[in-house]
């Protein structure tokens, strides 16, 4: 995909660069819930991908199903079910102990400190800061 788009108007779709794009693909493509035992092949996980992160992306009217399945060029029911797969994907046991990392105790204590120097000692315990959900998808 990344050289059929410039990079600008992929991420304005995806909200993600090309080079991501394809570690993420490249991370959760094994996971089973991408293969079947049917005749009929599953959409390419890529593709899958794309729909879940255009939805993720956008609100109100432009990600309703039927914007996204226009979009795509898929049908109606494809967009939810994919996204639902994708979901699952990111959510799985393996993706969640291969590429998240919760932060230590010290980490958080640093954090915390920097919070309340930076700002007021009432935020100095965070919300939604230090909550382990860097994807490092470089190797």
């Amino acid at each position: 995909m990344e050289s059929q788009l410039p990079r600008y108007i992929f991420g304005s779709y995806l909200h993600i660069n090309p080079t991501c794009f394809d570690d993420l693909v490249n991370v959760i493509c094994d996971d089973e819930i991408f293969q079947n035992n049917s005749n009929n092949p599953q959409m390419p996980v890529d593709e899958q991908l794309a729909i879940a992160l255009y939805r993720f992306g956008h609100y109100k009217n432009t990600a309703s199903t039927m914007k996204v399945a226009l979009w795509a060029g898929v049908g109606f029911g494809t967009v939810p079910l994919v996204t639902k797969w994708v979901v699952k994907a990111l959510c799985s046991e393996c993706f969640c102990h291969s590429a998240l990392w919760w932060s230590s105790d010290e980490a958080k204590a640093a954090a915390n400190a920097w919070v309340e120097e930076s700002s007021c000692p009432a935020r100095q315990d965070g919300w939604l800061m230090v909550d382990g959900t860097l994807v490092p998808l470089f190797m």
